[in-house]
């Protein structure tokens, strides 16, 4: 016996907001990217609580790599937009770079970086990159 699709429409209901913000992509934006994320889940914790301590962490950690790799590999604004999905969130930040981020030996000596994507891929649950003609969208995906 076939049921039909059921749409839970509590997320509506609750008043979740969807979070967005641009920045010019200048190096104060990471930390201007990281307090909208906190206003966010500070919202989103009041309705839905989240699953572990280190999901809230998780979440910023990963807003502060992908807006400190706009800010450093793509020229000009970024984009982000958080919102919760059925089972945690869902951040997608769009720049100005179609250049597809690829991961990049780590050096802890020679102080370069190379760790953040290889963060990004290790904490959340799923990872895309869509090109466009003025940029990508980098789609991440981290429970909560």
């Amino acid at each position: 016996m076939s049921t039909e699709p059921h749409w839970d429409g509590t997320l509506a209901v609750q008043g979740i907001p969807i979070r967005t913000a641009t920045f010019a992509g200048e190096p104060q934006d990471v930390t201007g990217a990281r307090l909208a994320a906190e206003g966010f889940l500070r919202e989103l914790a009041r309705v839905t609580p989240p699953s572990a301590p280190e999901c809230w962490h998780d979440v910023l950690l990963v807003v502060d790599e992908l807006a400190a790799n706009a800010v450093q590999f793509a020229p000009g604004p970024f984009r982000l937009l958080l919102r919760r999905t059925f089972d945690g969130v869902h951040i997608a930040l769009h720049d100005t770079s179609t250049t597809e981020p690829r991961p990049r030996p780590f050096d802890p000596e020679g102080g370069g970086g190379g760790i953040g994507w290889h963060l990004i891929h290790t904490l959340c649950d799923q990872v895309s990159v869509v090109t466009q003609e003025d940029g990508k969208d980098v789609h991440v995906f981290l429970p909560w």
